[in-house]
């Protein structure tokens, strides 16, 4: 068995738990992914089956398209909705209630959006999340994060493209993007950014992945209908 497969992940799990499926599925230990995706984000994930794993190291560094939802208003300790939320973290909140009561930042119209994120149009210097795995003399950042000695000046700092950055839906406090852009680029500190520089706060609520390279999720295979017998025939060699 050799090949890639592509894999529309669910919510819920981490990458490494489709992996495993995976193997229980096709009945190898040889079996590999690129590109890690959160476990609430879904989406396409590409494996290597048997040989192809070796030749994962080349998608890698693929562009990506994601449909990222932000929730403006509130901030979370992570960027995302799987860490502690906070409303109206930043200084510049200025509270008001949306129709379920929540208290969110003042609404910023869709042309003070569209300015916000001409600042990241084209791309910009990039922090890593407190909460990621980069290391810091051995230890991982999200290591450091849990035991307090962790701070903002330890995050890294990367380059990153943003090739396209375009408002899908803006209902406050929900923001809808498609996001094209380098690999390595973190939404979650993304989305967290637009917050800041929108001075409302935001946090990534929902991220899909669409593509990966020429490679389109409307072409994988939703994980719960993978099944050993279809396997070598959805096998890209």
């Amino acid at each position: 068995m050799n090949g890639f497969l592509l894999i529309d992940k669910p919510g819920g799990i981490t990458s490494h738990d489709v992996v495993d499926a995976v193997r229980r599925v096709a009945g190898i230990r040889a079996v590999g992914h690129a590109g890690t995706l959160d476990p609430f984000a879904t989406g396409l994930l590409i494996l290597g089956l048997g040989p192809a794993t070796k030749k994962l190291g080349e998608l890698i560094g693929l562009d990506k398209t994601y449909e990222a939802t932000l929730t403006l208003g509130a901030t979370s300790d992570t960027f995302d909705r799987d860490g502690v939320i906070t409303v109206g973290a930043h200084p510049s909140v200025r509270p008001s209630a949306d129709r379920s009561g929540q208290t969110h930042g003042s609404a910023p119209t869709e042309s003070e959006i569209e300015s916000v994120l001409d600042q990241f149009r084209g791309g910009y210097d990039q922090r890593a999340p407190i909460f990621s795995a980069k290391k810091i003399k051995g230890k991982k950042l999200y290591e450091l994060a849990r035991a307090g000695t962790a701070t903002e000046e330890m995050r890294p700092i990367k380059h990153v493209t943003i090739s396209e950055l375009s408002i899908l839906d803006a209902q406050y406090p929900i923001l809808r993007l498609r996001i094209v852009c380098s690999s390595g680029t973190y939404i979650r500190s993304l989305a967290d950014d637009i917050g800041r520089a929108l001075g409302v706060g935001a946090y990534l609520s929902e991220l899909r992945r669409t593509s990966i390279g020429t490679w389109s999720v409307n072409n994988a295979i939703p994980l719960k209908n993978l099944n050993k017998s279809d396997l070598d025939k959805i096998l890209i060699k």
